[in-house]
C-alpha cells in the first residue's frame, strides 16, 4: 500500500507540475523557501550523466535501476517477517521512489518532472521530486532503523548473577 500510494502521488504531482509550471516563471513561498519550477531531467541525480548517450542512458539510469528494484522487492517481500516494521517501510519508499523516476524514463524518452526546489538565503537543494523525497526518506529510514527486528543471540546483553 505504501508503494501504491507514494508512486500515485508522484505520478499525480508530475502532471499537475506539468499542467500548471511548464513553460511558466517559477512560483515561490515562503520568502523563497519553497520555489516550483518545471524542469525535466534526463540524468540522474542533479542531471548526473545528462549527456550520456541515449543508449546508455537508458541501460544505465532505466534498465539496470529497475533490475535492481525488482531484486529489493522480491527480498523485502520474502523477508518482511523478518523484519522490523520501518526497515519494511524505508525499503517500500525506495523502491516507490525508484519505481517512480523509472516510469518517467521509460514513458517519457529518459525526461523524468522535477518541480520542487526548497532554499534559505543563497543555499539552495536541487530541483526535485516526490520520487525523490520518498528515495531520501527511505535512504535515511534504512539508516536509523538497519536493525533487523530480531537482534542476534547474546549481543548486547549483560549478565548478572545472583
Amino acid at each position: 500500500m505504501v508503494s501504491i500510494t507514494c508512486i500515485s502521488c508522484d505520478r499525480v504531482t508530475k502532471d499537475l507540475a506539468k499542467e500548471h509550471l511548464k513553460n511558466q516563471p517559477p512560483v515561490s513561498y515562503f520568502n523563497d523557501t519553497v520555489r516550483l519550477e518545471y524542469v525535466e531531467n534526463t540524468g540522474a541525480a542533479l542531471s548526473l550523466g545528462d549527456n550520456l548517450p541515449k543508449s546508455v542512458s537508458f541501460w544505465l539510469l532505466s534498465i539496470l535501476p529497475l533490475l535492481f528494484l525488482l531484486l529489493l522487492f522480491a527480498y523485502t517481500i520474502k523477508n518482511a517477517q523478518k523484519m522490523g516494521i520501518m526497515k519494511v517501510f524505508s525499503l517500500a519508499l525506495l523502491f516507490s521512489g525508484g519505481i517512480g523516476n523509472i516510469i518517467d524514463r521509460i514513458l517519457f524518452d529518459r525526461h523524468v518532472t522535477d518541480f520542487m526546489n526548497l532554499g534559505f538565503l543563497n543555499i539552495r537543494t536541487g530541483i526535485f521530486n516526490v520520487a525523490d523525497i520518498c528515495v531520501t526518506a527511505g535512504a535515511i529510514g534504512l539508516l536509523l532503523f538497519y536493525q533487523d527486528k530480531q537482534p542476534d543471540k547474546g549481543s548486547n546483553r549483560i549478565l548478572i548473577k545472583q
